[in-house]
């Protein structure tokens, strides 16, 4: 009778925790469907700019479906408020980050228009002085064989990265585009410099 009575409280509990876990599975799927589309909101700007950031709480998220595919629902619900935090903060430091990356975009992109207007004229200027000495029967006394060499191949990168940087631009990277343009600038002063010629303001 003891046996009996003991296989019956079992069966009563076993019976009660598979419904409990069932009356979890719904908060449980519903948590993780929830998550998800919170994260898929903003998903691709967190990953262009807080990469890092997103990963963890990507491996947060894959944690807490495993506990569901596992049929933990304990475990998902109890984890889904963190991660719904995680996610909003994320959501937030986003936001905030792009709103940054917004305003230095629109910067750059009037800055822009002075290198769109001086550096194919530097370009032109630098490849009209090398093509004038690679004619010459012999250099300038202020400009050596070594540094023609070095100009004529400073030439090509200012070329190719000129190349980049209106690429960058027209895909709306903006500070991209300024930071290479900048950088040409420089290499053109200094290819100047070998040339015997004075550097651009």
């Amino acid at each position: 009778m003891m046996m009996k009575r003991t296989a019956w409280i079992a069966a009563v509990a076993m019976l009660a925790l598979a419904a409990g876990c069932a009356n979890q599975k719904g908060p449980a799927t519903q948590a993780v469907a929830d998550a998800e589309a919170a994260l898929a909101a903003f998903r691709d700007d967190a990953a262009r700019l807080l990469p890092d950031d997103l990963s963890k709480v990507e491996a947060s998220l894959a944690s807490v479906k495993d506990s569901l595919a596992k049929a933990d629902y304990k475990a998902v619900v109890a984890a889904s408020p963190g991660l719904s935090n995680s996610i909003a903060a994320l959501r937030d430091a986003t936001a905030s980050k792009k709103a940054e990356w917004e305003a230095a975009n629109a910067a750059a992109r009037e800055r822009w228009g002075a290198y769109a207007a001086d550096l194919p004229k530097m370009v032109e200027a630098i490849q009209s002085r090398v093509d004038i000495l690679g004619k010459s029967k012999r250099l300038p006394r202020n400009v050596s064989q070594q540094a023609f060499d070095d100009a004529k191949a400073g030439l090509d990168w200012m070329k190719s990265s000129w190349a980049e940087a209106t690429d960058a631009f027209n895909a709306g990277n903006a500070v991209e585009a300024t930071d290479k343009a900048q950088a040409v600038k420089d290499k053109g002063n200094e290819v100047l410099g070998l040339l015997g010629l004075a550097p651009s303001s």
